[in-house]
């Protein structure tokens, strides 16, 4: 699978003071500031680390829902309404990467910039009005992007994994395939796992654009199942191609994925009265527990599923399209091993940045007594 990201930014594209970037470091020495942003269809994130023995260790992170796809799907543009809620929501992010002194980031749009009609009309806005600059990445390239984000939560005993990003506007599943391959030592930030990668697929659905085609807010049990066979539908192009299930079926196998209804789905099965991601982050889940909670969150009303700690208000109308995404997977690849990560695409850019400057190579000459290290 080509690479069509080509070489990230070598500076921010919002320039801290000249003091601040004097104490982050420069670029590839192990102690700078780098930054990764995540425009997507629904949230914006963005996450501020810097280089550990272990990985790397945040320094800051923000995350807004913002539904800047909202709409999409019906006129093909991004709606005035979610483009100001997306300025405003960069415009924080923008004073993160000053205040910090970043000194190296990446910083994409994907699947709502990619289509709308307008996508690199409002991104130029953004430019004048942030300062930031963005790239929209093709399909293909965030699919690299999530492997490499949670590459480090694979079981190294599988041979076959199924890596799968549930977005907002699409859905990215990558096949990685280690048989006969040699697993050595992974790179603490798991960068290089994507040369195990056999097939991958971009559907266009997300839990934005299946809610607002099916509806998301009164869901009863025929309307789930509507929108699992309206994406069971779009997935049995890719499994009848590859014959992943045979696979799967065969043993070492497990689907790992990353996106905010496995998430989700997992902090509700923990019963966490606030969410955690230290307890959510890796843990693994059955399809009886997924169903479990899919369950529960089909018979309860839209107020319901707002009051749950680990939904609120902004992703009650878009949890029971994602779990209906995760649904038609586990009945297309009714695998019994599912491990959760929070953590992908931002988590793939700081990687492929730090690989490429080898900040690491040059740690391990160094000891580093740091705690909070993120893998």
């Amino acid at each position: 699978m080509p690479d069509q990201t080509g070489k990230p930014n070598g500076r921010p594209s919002v320039e801290g003071r000249a003091e601040d970037v004097g104490r982050a470091g420069r670029a590839g020495d192990g102690s700078a500031n780098y930054a990764a942003l995540d425009l997507g269809t629904n949230n914006c994130r963005l996450l501020v680390a810097r280089p550990s023995r272990r990985g790397f260790q945040v320094v800051d992170a923000f995350s807004r829902i913002i539904r800047l796809g909202e709409g999409l799907t019906t006129t093909g543009r991004l709606s005035e309404a979610a483009m100001t809620r997306t300025i405003d929501a960069l415009g924080v992010c923008a004073e993160k990467l000053r205040r910090r002194g970043v000194v190296r980031s990446r910083l994409i749009a994907t699947e709502a910039c990619r289509t709308a009609a307008n996508g690199a009309e409002f991104l130029g806005r953004v430019r004048t009005e942030t300062g930031l600059t963005l790239e929209i990445v093709s399909r293909e390239t965030e699919a690299r992007l999530a492997v490499t984000g949670c590459a480090t939560l694979i079981d190294r005993q599988a041979s076959t994994v199924l890596v799968f990003d549930i977005g907002g506007g699409s859905s990215e599943l990558i096949w990685l395939d280690f048989a006969g391959q040699p697993r050595a030592r992974p790179h603490p930030l798991g960068f290089g796992v994507d040369r195990a990668i056999r097939a991958w697929t971009s559907l266009p659905v997300g839990v934005v654009t299946l809610s607002e085609r099916f509806g998301g807010r009164e869901v009863d049990r025929d309307l789930y199942e509507a929108m699992v066979n309206h994406v069971q539908s779009m997935l049995h192009a890719f499994e009848s191609e590859h014959r992943i299930g045979n696979r799967i079926c065969s043993g070492a196998a497990h689907l790992l994925g990353t996106s905010g209804t496995v998430t989700t789905v997992a902090g509700i099965h923990l019963a966490l009265p606030v969410y955690d991601r230290r307890q959510v982050d890796g843990c693994w889940l059955d399809n009886g527990q997924i169903r479990e909670v899919s369950d529960r969150l089909i018979a309860m009303s839209y107020d319901e599923r707002v009051a749950q700690p680990c939904i609120g208000r902004d992703r009650a109308d878009l949890v029971l399209a994602g779990c209906a995404i995760l649904e038609a997977m586990l009945r297309i690849w009714p695998c019994e091993r599912l491990r959760v990560a929070d953590r992908g695409l931002r988590e793939g850019m700081l990687a492929g940045m730090m690989a490429e400057d080898g900040v690491h190579r040059q740690r391990r000459r160094r000891s580093d007594r740091s705690s909070g290290d993120y893998r």
